[in-house]
């Protein structure tokens, strides 16, 4: 009888040299912690992208789709099934009129500044989403006033279980608050974006200003930006802050000094530290004010799997 680690090597022997083994994964987050995908397979185009498609096709293997990581913690222990991260292939951004269409590799700060600076307005916020341009559009990413559902116009899926590819209007992607109907076996290769005639010169302006708000409010070091989405009409990082958590420490992870929704791991720490500071964090607010937190951060690789929105 075949099971998932048989169906594993089935996937890695069909792929061949294109897969890695044991592919670090920690150094691919923006965490920076956590251990190795069993395979490892960066796509450089439609056509290894159809094989890794192929090579999946009847295998009941875990699945893991990777942006730019930004969302994502890795257990320690790593990953035991597929992981796909598209490579430069993918990085096309092309710009005709008020549409853009941006490949999902591309870098959303990326798109949010060359979109500017060609004269087009409707991305500034993006500048804000350390993500790739699929994980954006899979999670409805957004900031600053504005997300995902509103530029988009339509996206390009392969599922990798089926080998389908397909043209999906925005208006079909059930988008709602970090939220679209996008599987965890579909890989978003493409999107296009409606945007509007504007000025670059503003346009760049407030982009600045975006940064220059964020290095002020928030963070840096190795984190996944907002570890908790807002309750309605209300801020976890208020509810955490006046649970008197910021500072709150397990570990090798601490609940940021700066903005109480941001979970920061040390260098050479362990991803057992952030999740536990992350149940630890939604119990603590639970007792205090009787609301349970969801997760933006995607939990990979553990036992149980308490995340609430796909990886970015």
């Amino acid at each position: 009888m075949i099971g998932p680690a048989d169906d594993l090597r089935l996937v890695g022997s069909a792929l061949g040299s294109l897969a890695q083994r044991d592919h670090p994964l920690g150094a691919l987050t923006t965490y920076r912690v956590g251990g190795p995908a069993r395979l490892f397979v960066e796509p450089a185009d439609g056509t290894e992208l159809a094989a890794v498609a192929a090579a999946v096709d009847r295998h009941d293997v875990p699945l893991l789709v990777l942006g730019k990581g930004s969302n994502i913690l890795v257990a320690d222990a790593g990953f035991a099934g597929l992981v796909v991260s598209l490579a430069g292939g993918f990085d096309e951004i092309v710009i005709e009129g008020s549409s853009v269409r941006a490949g999902g590799g591309v870098s959303f700060p990326v798109l949010a500044r060359r979109s500017a600076s060609a004269g087009l307005t409707g991305l500034e916020w993006a500048v804000g989403v350390p993500g790739s341009v699929g994980g954006a559009i899979r999670m409805n990413a957004g900031g600053h006033g504005s997300d995902t559902a509103h530029v988009l116009l339509g996206c390009r899926v392969v599922d990798l279980r089926t080998g389908v590819t397909s043209d999906v209007p925005a208006s079909d992607l059930a988008y709602a608050y970090r939220h679209s109907r996008i599987s965890r076996s579909e890989v978003v290769v493409a999107g296009t974006f409606g945007l509007q005639a504007g000025d670059p010169e503003r346009s760049l302006a407030e982009i600045a200003e975006i940064v220059r708000w964020r290095r002020e409010h928030q963070p840096g070091g190795s984190n996944a930006g907002s570890v908790f989405t807002n309750p309605v009409d209300d801020s976890a990082g208020r509810l955490i802050e006046e649970a008197g958590l910021k500072g709150h420490r397990i570990g090798s992870a601490e609940v940021s000094p700066k903005h109480a929704n941001f979970i920061q791991a040390d260098a050479g720490g362990s991803a057992a530290d952030v999740r536990r500071l992350i149940e630890d964090v939604r119990q603590r607010v639970r007792e205090r004010f009787g609301v349970d937190l969801r997760t933006e951060v995607q939990m990979i690789g553990f036992e149980t799997v308490a995340a609430d929105r796909p990886p970015s």
